[in-house]
């Protein structure tokens, strides 16, 4: 198996309904954890891109997160309809999505 230029790590973290960090679960990252698995076998890029559902990641009260490595990018607010934009830019042709990203004071 070709080791992929790109990994993606989606926070699925999931806390009790009313917990003060709240969690990336609340705020829809299942639908964009599906969204990312979704694209990678629309385009078949199992060898370029590897897409990992984790745990907490820190910032929760920017939730979704998102990392992509190796550029170490944090990318906050995703949505399910981001993943295209994401895929197209980022993985695609290695440019970050600014609009996406965490900011410097954050990550």
């Amino acid at each position: 198996m070709p080791h992929p230029a790109r990994h993606v790590f989606v926070c699925n973290q999931q806390r009790p309904a009313g917990h003060p960090r709240g969690s990336c679960q609340a705020q829809g990252s299942g639908p964009v954890l599906q969204a990312f698995w979704a694209e990678q076998q629309k385009r078949n890029a199992y060898d370029k891109v590897a897409i990992t559902y984790s745990g907490c990641l820190g910032p929760c009260d920017g939730g979704v997160n998102v990392v992509v490595y190796p550029e170490a990018v944090l990318y906050q607010r995703v949505t399910a309809a981001d993943v295209l934009e994401i895929f197209d830019q980022h993985l695609d042709k290695g440019e970050v999505v600014e609009r996406l990203k965490a900011p410097t004071a954050v990550w």
